[in-house]
């Protein structure tokens, strides 16, 4: 199924294929494709998946702008949405209205709802838990064999856990939820699966909303059954916004501690800072630049424009599909001079890591103190943690994944 094909504004030779592939010698680094397009087009056309031709925005600042712009829609039903794969294309008829696609009123009363739990207070006096699911799982780490996988080890079961009790989901079933959600970040998925595996986890939330209707605790799941019970939600509509939380919660970290990890290791002076440091602050600032060099959001931001819109001289018409590359404006050296230099000690925070505007990520917060402390508990306690293979034997995910990272990182010390 392809997207309404929009007219080129360039000849067909100058328009560049997205997302592009990333370089084996520098896989951390975006694609050369969309780096290309900084200082000097940073709005431009470019072709992906179904031949159609959106707008790629690269630039930080133009990526502010649009993200910004009441005359930029997220609506995956306005003919012309540059879907990120055709999985996604061919079910748009049967998304329902959810934080990513809403705009307007209706974006403002789900996200209300859904910030709530996330507030920085709430997500501050969740530290020390998170610090002692960290240290438990090194300590299981330490005491197992060698290699280890991070992934399976570290990287997946802490923000599991986090998730898990923040929602008030019992973590003996996150292997159930795991498999299924994971989906959500899958670009080898069809139809079928997705439906199967969205029908599977909805089936099982569900379920645990009507028992905390009943028997209400003090967790997420709890606020929404509540919700629910009041006539304030539907039981579909909390559904969707437990499964939501529960999918954006936990596979978008992993990914990030993973590799941060990984490119830490080819780092070794910036891994030295981070081993050695007890300042919160310094700590704090490698995060935000971990997240800018990496930005997992691989696909970035999708839109459409509602009305024509002039941005660095190019004309955006009512009905134009947008792309909004989060990774090339995390790494414009406008933004940040020598972008492809990892330096922990960069003020960074202004990075797109977790987007901009209205649409920024609900639970980036509980990510920057999940981050915070990994990062400075891991290498402090496995001094001499190093790769377990060759650097060429790493498994990258595809470049067309949602959420770009590694299959599995084999560690040992």
């Amino acid at each position: 199924m392809a997207a309404t094909q929009a007219t080129p504004a360039a000849p067909d030779d100058e328009i560049v294929d997205y997302p592009g592939n990333r370089s084996a010698q520098c896989p951390f680094a975006p694609p050369a494709q969309q780096l290309s397009l900084l200082g000097k087009a940073p709005v431009a056309r470019a072709r992906i998946w179904d031949g159609s031709t959106p707008w790629i925005v690269t630039g930080h600042a133009a990526q502010r702008q649009i993200l910004s712009d009441p005359r930029v829609s997220s609506d995956d039903k306005i003919p012309g949405f540059p879907f990120p794969n055709e999985v996604m294309a061919l079910s748009a008829h049967e998304h329902p209205l959810t934080i990513f696609n809403a705009d307007g009123a209706d974006h403002t009363r789900i996200r209300r709802m859904m910030t709530r739990p996330f507030t920085r207070n709430r997500m501050e006096a969740l530290r020390p838990e998170i610090q002692k699911f960290t240290d438990d799982l090194i300590d299981k780490m330490l005491a197992g064999p060698k290699p280890v996988d991070l992934v399976t080890a570290l990287s997946l079961p802490l923000p599991s856990l986090m998730i898990c009790a923040l929602l008030g989901v019992p973590y003996e079933d996150h292997d159930f939820f795991q498999e299924h959600a994971s989906f959500a970040t899958r670009s080898d998925k069809t139809v079928e699966e997705q439906t199967a595996a969205n029908q599977a986890l909805g089936g099982y939330l569900a379920g645990l909303l009507q028992k905390k209707m009943e028997a209400p605790t003090e967790d997420v799941v709890s606020d929404f059954a509540a919700r629910v019970k009041d006539g304030e939600l539907t039981l579909p509509e909390a559904t969707l916004l437990c499964m939501i939380l529960l999918i954006a919660g936990h596979e978008t970290s992993a990914s990030m501690i993973t590799l941060g990890t990984a490119v830490l290791l080819e780092n070794p002076d910036q891994l030295a800072l981070l081993r050695e440091t007890d300042d919160p602050k310094l700590v704090a600032n490698a995060v935000e630049e971990l997240l800018r060099y990496l930005t997992i959001p691989a696909l970035g931001q999708r839109r459409i424009a509602k009305e024509d819109i002039e941005i660095e001289g190019a004309t955006i018409k009512a009905g134009d599909g947008i792309i909004v590359a989060l990774p090339a404006g995390n790494w414009d050296p406008v933004a940040f001079p020598e972008p492809e230099k990892l330096d922990l000690a960069r003020e960074a925070r202004h990075h797109h890591a977790f987007a901009w505007g209205i649409h920024q990520c609900v639970g980036q917060q509980l990510a920057r103190i999940e981050l915070q402390v990994v990062y400075s508990t891991l290498y402090r306690r496995i001094p001499t943690l190093e790769l377990a293979i060759d650097p060429s034997e790493r498994r990258f995910r595809r470049d067309d994944a949602l959420a770009y990272g590694l299959h599995e990182l084999p560690v040992t010390w």
